[in-house]
């Protein structure tokens, strides 16, 4: 018997150090990304101890006698694995804990709360002396955990229980709700703090750059997914849900979230955080199909084998593989091992009988949206096939078009930027400036350090890098110099009026939420103005 790896897997790692037989592949070193989606567990090898399912941070790893029937695939897809790449010893050391150093000699301001903030914090604060201020302009930290993961997948956002110990150090500071390049700037950060660390993600949406897409019902995914996730810069969107059909463009992870809650049943989205105003909405909705386009055939899909999965066992949906000859369903012996398994899934799909009475996700390959049409508002999407070299062009009638094409980071102020790439240019996370040369103290990590690919447990991997080389440069006394304690820079935000939200703010926030949610029979009601937001910090803050 073995334990097996599954659909949640975030690939944060925190189960590899705890495996006694070291059988859980393939765990990249600091700064190493592997190619797999997801990790996975040599079962010949687990000797059914059960340490990485205690370790994981959001419980995707299951006893293989104990797996539910819609995780059951999981079991061969973490043996076929194995037998694709067979169990080496791992021959890397574990990285050395950096010793203490002298109080105030190192102090970091990290800049942004989504997941590579937070593991770039947590291995700060992890080197005894090291004082961390966290910056977020939001009233909420987590970034994408709380506004970008969807609202049924709870235990994937409990990845931040993780890091729950490190924000209570009295060596770490919370400050949300400022805005770093509004309230302070890029120089008062490092007047006030021996290095800078920015982790902000990549915030804009990319665009299709064809006729009709700034139309009315043509929409970023990204905004569809911060309306049904509570994000108050997306809380008042309104998106057009009379229509029978909607369109996504793309297909990876965040267009199959986007179907499947386009379609879930009233009863199924009340069980989820989903924001109020989108449950409202999405009770009304007329939505019965939608159609995901991609530009390639199913071998290039860009969705992970568990989202996809996933997709079958929606009840009152059925998954529809339209267009596509069984030939291109058919693995070739040079496919990895998932995306055998994505295409041994839609081949399920593909021979499944359509249920009369269910909703519908339509996946359509090869096909390159051309045009959106529409005078007012959109009416249609002109896509043309690419496959068979005839450019044959189709009209899809619909009123709510979401393009999910990836996302790229925008210009910092004080910061070089990469326009091409979106990102912030770097060397192992240290930022370099026009000549390739580093500049003294700023660092980066995450989506705008590395450009937005990846899960949330990629990030930790690159956090640890950015860190180890600001510890380098600590070491060689690259960051030694004199700057404004945190006394100055509390006067400093007091001066202007700067009211923090600290992290018992948050506290008070999160226990508000939760107590709404109980009250409902949900895990949390989210408030989604800033106000509010505000209001519940003060609440029970000290």
């Amino acid at each position: 018997m073995a334990y097996v790896i599954t659909q949640n897997c975030c690939k944060d790692a925190s189960c590899v150090p705890v495996c006694p037989v070291d059988c859980i592949r393939p765990a990249g070193g600091i700064g190493e990304f592997t190619g797999t989606e997801m990790l996975y567990i040599d079962p010949e090898s687990c000797i059914d101890c059960g340490a990485c399912m205690d370790e994981c941070p959001v419980d995707a790893i299951h006893y293989d006698e104990d797996l539910p029937e819609n995780l059951l695939r999981f079991r061969d897809l973490n043996a076929a694995y194995f037998e694709r790449h067979p169990l080496t010893p791992d021959s890397a050391s574990a990285p050395k804990q950096h010793s203490p150093v002298a109080a105030g000699s190192l102090r970091v301001a990290v800049v942004g709360s989504g997941p590579a903030a937070c593991y770039a914090a947590d291995a700060l604060i992890a080197v005894d002396g090291v004082e961390v201020d966290l910056f977020e302009r939001l009233p909420t930290p987590f970034g994408l955990i709380r506004a970008g993961v969807a609202p049924d997948h709870q235990s994937t956002k409990s990845v931040v229980d993780l890091f729950a110990s490190a924000f209570a150090n009295k060596r770490f500071g919370c400050h949300l709700n400022v805005e770093v390049g509004t309230h302070l700037s890029h120089e008062e950060l490092l007047d006030h703090h021996h290095a800078v660390i920015y982790a902000v993600g990549s915030s804009s949406s990319r665009n299709l750059g064809i006729v009709g897409e700034q139309l009315p019902g043509s929409y970023p995914a990204s905004e569809m997914v911060g309306w049904y996730n509570g994000h108050p810069d997306h809380a008042e969107h309104e998106f057009d849900l009379s229509g029978r059909r909607a369109v996504i463009v793309g297909n990876g992870n965040v267009a199959l979230d986007v179907a499947r809650v386009l379609l879930m049943s009233h009863d199924e989205l009340t069980s989820t955080d989903i924001a109020t105003h989108a449950l409202d909405a999405l009770s009304g909705s007329s939505i019965e199909e939608v159609i995901v386009l991609g530009r390639r055939g199913p071998r290039s899909a860009a969705f992970s084998v568990g989202e996809f999965l996933a997709l079958g066992h929606v009840p009152g949906v059925d998954v529809v593989i339209d267009g596509v000859e069984a030939s291109e369903l058919a693995a070739d012996p040079e496919d990895d091992v998932e995306t055998a398994t994505k295409l041994e899934i839609a081949r399920d799909y593909a021979q499944r009988a359509s249920t009369p009475g269910n909703k519908r996700i339509v996946f359509r390959f090869h096909c390159t949206p051309t045009s959106f049409e529409g005078t007012a508002a959109v009416t249609g999407v002109r896509v043309t096939r690419t496959d068979d070299g005839s450019n044959d062009d189709e009209l899809i009638e619909t009123s709510l078009v979401l393009r999910s094409i990836g996302y790229r980071g925008v210009p910092l102020p004080g910061l070089p930027f990469d326009q091409s790439s979106g990102t912030v240019p770097h060397d192992r996370g240290r930022v370099t400036d026009e000549s390739g040369h580093p500049m003294p103290g700023v660092y980066v990590t995450g989506w705008i350090k590395r450009g937005p690919q990846g899960v949330i447990g990629t990030n930790r991997s690159c956090a640890e890098e950015t860190v180890a080389a600001l510890l380098a440069d600590f070491d060689d006394g690259a960051l030694t110099r004199t700057v404004a304690d945190r006394e100055a820079l509390r006067a400093l935000m007091d001066q202007r009026g700067i009211a923090p939200v600290t992290w018992s703010g948050w506290r008070a926030i999160d226990s508000a939420e939760r107590e709404r949610g109980t009250a409902t029979s949900r895990p949390r009601v989210k408030f989604v103005a800033v106000e509010d937001l505000l209001t519940a910090a003060r609440s029970t803050s000290g």
